[in-house]
């Protein structure tokens, strides 16, 4: 493999002065809009200096998403929320009005409870935040652009190739009709992560080789079930633990590791991958998703990505992108470069949650708004294709993967309160396996 020229310091100065500049960018769009910025018109809201936003989903991301917006622009307004539970919604609804009391105006008649919620959200808002059980996530988003309103959406944007296919178009629908559309993946607005990456891809380690992701950690969400709700409303109270409303670990958790990834090769996708995973933990814990997945990308190129995610007690944990090159190591999640060009990160800090949206506000009024499709359509599609491969235990490749059609059931325009789950426990409580690799068929 031929080493990547070196650039001199001049050759990667302009780079990173854009950077910086547009960090800086991210940060003032708040504070302008503090100081009373006028919307511009044709942003979509309106002709209000007032951004109306709404939440689909009262969980703790999406709240925090609703809290990073507030913080990010005093001139937006929470108007109306929506979950499926109605504690969560008056909950949460108190919790963000102390909070920012003077930003949330979310009487009763706009707390919406139900699986229709969304549609009555996005019928009084200008910004729909979406970050709910991500098997909605696509019919969510699609209905926010089809109705003219600029879309938050959380990752994963979609858990299987159908749903995936579904964020795409919605992506671009919103290009045309001039609307945005920001994705979760927040690393991409991450200070440190950004003049890292921003680094490799001026080739200060050289060539990549291969990169390490993992994803290390304790069970995601509650792990006990509820003695007082019926069964779908367990599985609806705690999607982190059903793989047909949250798609599993590799598309829930690992996809930040492998957007990162992704970027700092510069948008390339993976010929294909093989992927292993399953269950081992010792105990039963609530749901039917695998608490180990390990999957392995390669490139044309040559370069292999190795990413691993686990959710099991008592083991050993670590979030890190470690990125190895012909001339150094570089680790993101640390802000380090180690080898010919040894350097660490010592800019600013601030939260990403608050600057992508800072970021996001600012393009909006200036009508000229945010898109993220591109990477998150391609990194999302990457997560599905390792999930899919651990799943089957088959080797999935790339154009597999692009023409696949495959959803989870049940569809989610399908789903009702009354409907029978597509998991049931058994007399203990214990749920099984969601896939069998070798046997489940995934493409």
């Amino acid at each position: 493999m031929p080493n990547q020229p070196q650039p001199s310091e001049a050759s990667v100065q302009p780079r990173r002065e854009f950077l910086k500049s547009t960090l800086v960018s991210a940060g003032a769009a708040g504070m302008g809009a503090s100081a009373g910025l006028s919307v511009a018109r044709g942003a979509n809201v309106g002709g209000s200096d007032k951004i109306r936003i709404g939440m689909v989903g009262c969980g703790g991301r999406c709240t925090g998403a609703a809290a990073d917006v507030m913080t990010a622009d005093s001139a937006t307004q929470l108007v109306a929320m929506a979950d499926l539970f109605d504690e969560r919604v008056k909950s949460k609804r108190d919790s963000l009005k102390a909070k920012f009391p003077n930003q949330v105006s979310v009487d009763d008649d706009h707390c919406f409870v139900g699986l229709d919620g969304y549609q009555h959200v996005i019928e009084n808002v200008d910004l729909v935040l979406i970050a709910c059980a991500a098997k909605f996530h696509p019919m969510y988003a699609k209905a926010a652009i089809d109705a003219g309103k600029h879309v938050f959406l959380e990752k994963p944007h979609g858990i299987d190739p159908a749903g995936v296919k579904v964020v795409e178009e919605t992506c671009e629908i919103a290009k045309q009709k001039n609307l945005g559309v920001l994705s979760g993946l927040h690393s991409r607005y991450h200070q440190k992560y950004r003049e890292t990456i921003d680094r490799v891809l001026d080739g200060q380690i050289g060539e990549i080789v291969s990169i390490e992701e993992n994803f290390l950690r304790g069970p995601y969400g509650n792990i006990a079930r509820s003695q007082e709700q019926r069964e779908l409303e367990i599985q609806y109270g705690n999607q982190y633990r059903f793989s047909w409303l949250c798609g599993d670990d590799v598309t829930q958790s690992l996809i930040h590791n492998l957007d990162r990834a992704t970027w700092a090769l510069g948008g390339a996708t993976p010929v294909d991958c093989h992927g292993l995973g399953g269950r081992s933990g010792p105990d039963h814990l609530l749901g039917d998703v695998f608490d180990h997945h390990s999957v392995v990308y390669r490139y044309e190129n040559g370069v292999r990505v190795y990413a691993l995610c686990r959710t099991t007690s008592g083991c050993y944990g670590e979030s890190t992108s470690t990125i190895m090159g012909s001339k150094g190591i570089a680790v993101p999640t640390q802000g380090i470069i180690r080898g010919n060009n040894e350097w660490r990160y010592s800019g600013p800090g601030g939260s990403p949650y608050v600057a992508e949206q800072a970021a996001f506000l600012k393009s909006i009024r200036a009508s000229n708004p945010i898109n993220s499709g591109d990477y998150m359509v391609k990194s999302n599609t990457i997560a599905v294709m390792g999930q899919m491969s651990c799943y089957s235990g088959k080797e999935v490749r790339w154009d597999q993967i692009k023409q696949s059609d495959f959803r989870w059931g049940p569809r989610p325009e399908d789903c009702t309160w009354d409907m029978q789950p597509p998991t049931q426990p058994d007399s203990n409580g214990v749920y099984p396996v969601c896939a069998q690799p070798g046997t489940t068929t995934t493409i």
